[in-house]
């Protein structure tokens, strides 16, 4: 219990750290934008780029190398997250689960419907609302410190886990291109390999990212979103370490025990030394979970490179209040999606699920600030901004959208500060 409670605490760090770095990217974005060097940054992210592998041709733009490359990685490290906390985190167990995954169904539907309400005639941009930027959302109350619950705090990256896992079934289900069947057999056979590889006890995490290239390359191929195969090979990728716990400590233990046998007063390690250290960093690989330890090496990569660089390259857009009136029922969708939907839904449906007692509410937290934190679940942010690349084709439109998503974010997260300021005072 006290390691997992020790990787929470290091995940929200990392997610606060992140919030921040990404707020930095996105203003950096629209200022480069709006400036005199917007036409270079422009021109820079349509570059073309592409390669050959055989008669399989893959050619796109600098911005969707890093939205279906790049992302591909995000979304890798979203599904080991998923399945860890399926396997032995906050959501292991049904009653771990329930509350959180009522709250975040709540979080999805009520947006996605409050925006098909808006747009009936144009319903396809639902998944822009539904998202949650966790990053941003942590981060913020990273930033109020104690003034915030920390239950509260698991609450959020529980819900943020099941609200991932719907981003990915909207985009793999809804946003996809054309589909070629003949590639279904190629991303079949590759994605049987992996499974055999964890049937094998195989723990070696090289195999399965070579693997998984050749997976992502097809399921682009397929036309279905490329940054599934992320999502895909993170539920393969195995948990079970080589060696035990107990084993480690005893094979470490006789390996100090022979460093301190063979010390002697030259300052130089001798063989012996060497050979013992040489065994204990073999067991620290031997013991460590494969998808943990691949989810920590990505976690710096996507919080501190990808996930800032996904925003400099997409949030860059011009301030034209002219597109959102020409778009103006899809941006109040979003908006009134973000900002209303998503506390009304996460309140609603888990209030509604707790008096037909279906599901219990944690002690620990109280309803207001549920609401609370049903507000800053309205930072979309990054998620939104990328489906939003997914739904829409028109430029414009696209910019009036992101306007939107700024703002609404902005609203959900004073809204959701202030009331739990107001909590906190009312508790004192």
């Amino acid at each position: 219990m006290i390691k997992q409670l020790i990787t929470i605490e290091r995940f929200i760090n990392k997610e606060a750290l992140s919030g921040i770095i990404l707020f930095i990217a996105t203003v950096a974005a629209v200022i480069v934008a709006n400036s005199s060097w917007g036409q270079e940054y422009y021109d820079l992210w349509h570059l073309p780029l592409g390669i050959n592998l055989g008669d399989l041709s893959i050619s796109m733009t600098l911005t969707y190398w890093i939205d279906d490359g790049l992302m591909a990685l995000f979304f890798l490290m979203v599904g080991l997250e998923i399945k860890r906390e399926m396997l032995i985190g906050e959501l292991s167990s049904v009653s771990k689960a329930s509350f959180p995954i009522v709250a975040a169904i709540g979080g999805m539907v009520i947006p996605a419907l409050i925006y098909v309400g808006f747009n009936p005639d144009n319903p396809l941009g639902f998944g822009v609302p539904m998202a949650t930027d966790i990053a941003f959302a942590l981060g913020i109350l990273m930033l109020l410190g104690t003034r915030v619950n920390p239950a509260l705090k698991l609450f959020l990256v529980a819900l943020a886990v099941v609200d991932d896992l719907g981003a990915v079934l909207v985009v793999a289900t809804v946003y996809t291109s054309d589909i070629q069947s003949q590639y279904f057999l190629h991303a079949g056979i590759i994605y049987a390999i992996i499974w055999i590889l964890n049937k094998r006890g195989v723990t070696s995490l090289v195999p399965y990212l070579i693997l998984g290239i050749g997976l992502w390359v097809y399921i682009h191929a397929i036309g279905i979103h490329a940054t599934i195969a992320g999502v895909l090979l993170a539920f393969a990728i195995p948990i079970r370490s080589k060696i035990d716990e107990k084993k480690f400590i005893n094979e470490t233990r006789h390996s100090v025990d022979e460093f301190e046998k063979h010390m002697d007063p030259v300052p130089v390690l001798n063989h012996h030394q060497i050979d013992s250290l040489e065994n204990i960093a073999f067991g620290y690989d031997k013991v460590q979970n494969p998808l943990v330890r691949l989810e920590h090496n990505l976690h710096g990569l996507s919080a501190f490179f990808i996930m800032p660089l996904f925003a400099f390259s997409n949030a860059g857009v011009l301030i034209d209040f002219s597109t959102v009136s020409a778009n103006l029922m899809i941006v109040l969708g979003v908006v009134c999606g973000l900002v209303v939907g998503k506390p009304v839904g996460i309140l609603g449906l888990t209030y509604l699920a707790h008096k037909l007692k279906i599901v219990k509410k944690p002690d620990t937290i109280l309803w207001k600030e549920i609401l609370a934190v049903g507000f800053i679940a309205g930072i979309g942010f990054t998620m939104s901004i990328f489906i939003t690349h997914l739904a829409y084709l028109d430029e414009g439109t696209i910019a009036a959208v992101k306007l939107g998503v700024f703002a609404a974010s902005f609203v959900a997260a004073v809204i959701g500060v202030v009331l739990l300021l107001t909590i906190k005072r009312e508790k004192a």
